[in-house]
C-alpha cells in the first residue's frame, strides 16, 4: 500500500478494507470530498454513503446474526446494548454475560475479526450495562512510491460502551448509552506532508422498547414486541492535522416482533427492522465541456443536484431524508429492511435450542449488501452457545463464509448454583 495521497480520506482506506463499499463502488475510488464519483454513479446508478468508523454496525453477536442482522425488538439478552439499550429493562436475570467472536471478510483479508464482550446487572429500579468492542483489520504494510517498505501497522478501533435501561410504564421501557470511540488506521504516519492520527469521538444513543406479553393470538399465548433506537449520536472525526472531519454512522432503527407460544414446549417469532444512516448523501457535481468538475469560488465544487455534505451534525441528520441528488427514490433506496425468524424448544425447566434464519437487503446503489442468515443455539442451565452463519446471493462476496460464535453466561444462576449446599 503506497503512502496515501493528502486528498485520500482515511476512512477509505478503511472502507476499501471493508470491502462490501469497494466491491459495490466497482473499483473505483472516492477522494476527500467525494468528488471524483462519475454522474452516472450519482444519478440513481451508485451512490453508497460512507462514513468513518462503520465497525460499530457490525452485528457483533450471533443470535442477531442468526437473523439477518436484526435485534431492535427481539426479546433482550446479555447484547441487548448493542441493538436497543431500552431492552435492558425487562431482563429477567440479574447478572449476565456475552462474549461474541467475529472472523470479519475472511474471503478477502484473512486477519480481520470483531470481539465483543458485555456485561448487565439488574437493580430495582433499571439495569446498568457495558460493553467493549475491539475491531482489528490485520497487517497493513506502508511503502512509498518506488514500492520500498517503510514500515508495518496493525490497525485497529474499539468502542467503550455504558447503558442504562428503565422500565416506564408495563410494557414500555427507556433507555440510552453513552460510547467511547477510538480509531487507529495508520498509527501516526506521514501521508502526502500531512501527519495522520488516531480518531476518537463520543457519542450517545436515544432508544425506547414495548413488550406486551398479554396478547392471545389464534387461541395462543403471543408477546408483541416494538422498539426504535437512534445510535451514535456524535460528533465528527479526524485522521489528520489539517482538521478534515468525517461522520461518525448515525443510524436510527426500527422494528416489531410477534412471538407466538405454539405449544408448552414450542415457540416461534418472526420480526423485522428497517434501518437508516442518518448522514448526507454525497451530492452530483456539476462539471463543464471538457468533463472537469466545476470549482466553487467559496470553496470545493459546483453542486448540480443534491446538497452539500460538509454540513454539520445535527443539519447532516435531519437533511439526511431529503439531499438524495436522485430524489425521493433515492432516499427510499437508504432504508435497510431485515426480516428474521426464531424457533425454540423447550421443557419444563425453560428453553433448550433455537434455530433461526433471516435475510438482509441493501439496495444495489447503496451498497448492495443481500444475503441469507442461519443460526442455531443452545441453551443449559447457567449458559448458552450462539452460532450463525452468513449466505450472500452473489458469487465473490467478501462477507460469503462470515461465521459468528456467542457465549452467553448466566451469573446469577451460576451464583445460586454455587451456593447450593451438596448433600
Amino acid at each position: 500500500m503506497t503512502n496515501m495521497m493528502p486528498n485520500i480520506k482515511i476512512t477509505t482506506l478503511c472502507l476499501a478494507i471493508f470491502a462490501n463499499t469497494f466491491f459495490s463502488n466497482g473499483g473505483n475510488s472516492l477522494n476527500a470530498q467525494g468528488n471524483s464519483l462519475t454522474t452516472s454513479q450519482l444519478l440513481g446508478q451508485l451512490n453508497t454513503i460512507t462514513t468513518s468508523v462503520p465497525f460499530l454496525l457490525i452485528s457483533p453477536d450471533s443470535r442477531a446474526g442468526g437473523m439477518g442482522d436484526l435485534g431492535v425488538a427481539s426479546s433482550p439478552d446479555a447484547n441487548s446494548i448493542h441493538w436497543n439499550p431500552s431492552k435492558l429493562a425487562f431482563l429477567d436475570k440479574k447478572m449476565g454475560l456475552g462474549i461474541s467472536y467475529t472472523p470479519w471478510l475472511r474471503a478477502l483479508v484473512p486477519d480481520i475479526n470483531l470481539a465483543y464482550l458485555s456485561y448487565y446487572h439488574r437493580f430495582k429500579k433499571g439495569t446498568f450495562a457495558t460493553s467493549l468492542r475491539y475491531f482489528s483489520l490485520g497487517d497493513i504494510t506502508f511503502t512509498d512510491v518506488v514500492g520500498n517498505v517503510t514500515g508495518q501497522f496493525r490497525p485497529n478501533e474499539f468502542a467503550l460502551d455504558a447503558a442504562y435501561g428503565i422500565k416506564l410504564g408495563e410494557f414500555f421501557s427507556g433507555g440510552g448509552a453513552a460510547r467511547f470511540i477510538y480509531s487507529n488506521l495508520t498509527g501516526n504516519a506521514n501521508a502526502g506532508g500531512s501527519s495522520t492520527r488516531p480518531g476518537t469521538s463520543f457519542s450517545v444513543d436515544v432508544s425506547g422498547f414495548y413488550q406486551n406479553k398479554q396478547v392471545e393470538l389464534s387461541g395462543k399465548k403471543s408477546v408483541v414486541t416494538g422498539g426504535f433506537n437512534i445510535s451514535n449520536l456524535g460528533a465528527k472525526i479526524a485522521y489528520t492535522s489539517s482538521g478534515i472531519k468525517n461522520f461518525i454512522p448515525i443510524n436510527l432503527r426500527l422494528g416489531g416482533g410477534l412471538e407466538m407460544k405454539l405449544d408448552n414446549y414450542n415457540s416461534i417469532t418472526f420480526l423485522m427492522d428497517i434501518n437508516k444512516l442518518l448522514v448526507p448523501t454525497p451530492p452530483l457535481y456539476a462539471k463543464d465541456s471538457n468533463g472537469n468538475f466545476i470549482p466553487d469560488p467559496a470553496g470545493g465544487y459546483v453542486i448540480e443536484s443534491g446538497k452539500d455534505p460538509n454540513r454539520g451534525v445535527v443539519s447532516g441528520m435531519l437533511g439526511s431524508f431529503n439531499d438524495a441528488p436522485a430524489g425521493f427514490k433515492e432516499e427510499l433506496r437508504e432504508y435497510i429492511l431485515a426480516g428474521g425468524v426464531e424457533y425454540w424448544y423447550s421443557n419444563d425447566k425453560g428453553k433448550l435450542f433455537a434455530v433461526r434464519a433471516g435475510y438482509f437487503n441493501e439496495a444495489a446503489t447503496k451498497g448492495n449488501r443481500k444475503y441469507f442468515t442461519v443460526g442455531f443455539g443452545i441453551k443449559y442451565t447457567v449458559f448458552g452457545f450462539d452460532f450463525a452463519y452468513l449466505i450472500p446471493t452473489t458469487q465473490r462476496n467478501p462477507l460469503q463464509n462470515t461465521l459468528r460464535f456467542s457465549l452467553l453466561f448466566d451469573l446469577d444462576s451460576s451464583k445460586k448454583t454455587s451456593e447450593t449446599p451438596s448433600n
